[in-house]
C-alpha cells in the first residue's frame, strides 16, 4: 500500500501552473491538470474535464467522484458525451492513493486519523469540493451560483458523507450512487456508520434530511464477493448488498424525518439490470443531473 509522502509533486500551490484552472477549458474534449488545494498544499489532486464544444462559463459544472480504484480519467471519459448533450463542464476529481491514502482519506473525509482521534473540520477533505468550485468562480472559468455533484462507490461514499456535514451551500443536484456502506442519518449510531459522535445536531440532520438527495442503486449490484465490499457486521447491519444498503439508508431517512416532523427530501432509484458499473450509472445519472443544472440555470435567464 502506498502511504501519502511518496510521489509528491514537488511544486507549491502558488505556482501558476499548478493553480491555474484555464488549461481545463482551453479547447473542447478531455482534458487534465495537476491541482493543490489550499488546505493540503503538498497533496496533488489531479483535475479530469469534459468541456462541450460550445462551452461558456455561465454553462452548468458538474463534480465527479471515482470509486475505489482513484480512476479519476476514467470517470471523466464515461461523461464526455454527456458533457455535450447535457451542456456541462464535468471536471472529475481525482484523489490519488499517493496523496489521500486509503479510505480514510477519501471516503471517511480524513475526519479522524488512523489511531482514531479527531483531526479539526479545516482538515477534512470534505471541503474540497466547494474550494475548487470558489477557485472556478474567482478565476471566471464559471459565473454559475451553483454545480452538481456524482459519485459512485467509494465516491457515493464521499457524496454523501460530504453532504451530511452541511456542505451543501452552493450544490445544486447530488447523486449518491452503489455506495458500499452509508452513513445513517441516525444520531445514536456513531460514525462512520451514523452520525453520532459528530458534529451533526439535530438541525443540522433536519436541515440535511431536507436536502434533495438521489440514490442510485444498481438492481444487479448484489455480488458480496468483491475484494473491496465492506463485510464486516456493522456494514453487513445495514444490508447484505449495495442495492440493499442504499434502502436501508432511505428507510432510515424516513424514519428520523417522521420522528422529526420533517419533509423528506430523498429518493432512490432503481438502476434495472446494472451492477457495480461506474460507466452504466453514469449514463444513468446524466439526464437527471443535466435537467436540475439546467433548471438551475433557466432560473437565472
Amino acid at each position: 500500500m502506498r502511504h501519502g509522502h511518496r510521489n509528491r509533486i514537488p511544486h507549491r500551490p502558488d505556482d501558476p501552473a499548478m493553480t491555474g484552472l484555464a488549461h481545463l477549458v482551453a479547447a473542447p474534449g478531455a482534458a487534465s491538470l495537476p491541482w493543490f488545494d489550499p488546505v493540503f498544499p503538498d497533496r496533488q489532486l489531479i483535475l479530469h474535464a469534459a468541456r462541450p464544444a460550445d462551452w461558456h462559463p455561465g454553462m452548468p459544472v458538474l463534480f465527479v467522484h471515482h470509486g475505489v480504484a482513484r480512476n479519476g480519467r476514467d470517470y471523466r471519459d464515461y461523461w464526455l458525451g454527456h458533457a455535450d448533450t447535457g451542456g456541462m463542464l464535468v471536471i472529475s476529481i481525482e484523489f490519488p492513493e499517493a496523496s489521500f491514502p486509503e479510505y480514510l482519506w477519501y471516503n471517511f473525509g480524513n475526519l479522524h486519523a488512523k489511531d482514531g482521534s479527531p483531526n479539526p473540520r479545516e482538515a477534512w477533505t470534505f471541503g474540497i469540493d466547494t474550494r475548487l468550485f470558489q477557485a472556478l468562480r474567482d478565476q471566471g472559468i464559471t459565473t454559475a451560483p451553483s454545480y452538481g455533484l456524482f459519485g459512485h462507490s467509494a465516491g457515493g461514499q464521499y457524496v454523501h458523507r460530504m453532504l451530511s456535514f452541511g456542505y451543501r451551500e452552493h450544490v445544486a443536484v447530488a447523486v449518491s450512487a452503489n455506495a458500499g456502506t452509508y452513513a445513517m442519518p441516525d444520531l445514536t449510531v456513531d460514525w462512520p456508520w451514523g452520525l453520532g459522535a459528530t458534529e451533526v445536531t439535530p438541525f443540522g440532520l433536519r436541515a440535511w434530511l431536507e436536502f434533495p438527495l438521489t440514490i442510485m442503486a444498481g438492481t444487479a449490484d448484489i455480488k458480496t464477493t468483491g475484494r473491496f465490499f465492506p463485510k464486516g457486521p456493522k456494514s453487513l447491519k445495514q444490508g447484505p448488498t449495495r442495492h440493499a444498503r442504499a434502502h436501508t439508508y432511505l428507510r432510515v431517512g424516513q424514519a428520523a424525518a417522521a420522528a422529526m416532523g420533517a419533509a423528506l427530501a430523498w429518493r432512490v432509484i432503481d438502476v434495472p439490470d446494472v451492477g457495480h458499473d461506474g460507466r452504466k450509472m453514469s449514463d444513468a445519472a446524466a439526464p437527471l443531473i443535466a435537467e436540475a443544472l439546467l433548471g438551475v440555470a433557466g432560473r437565472r435567464v
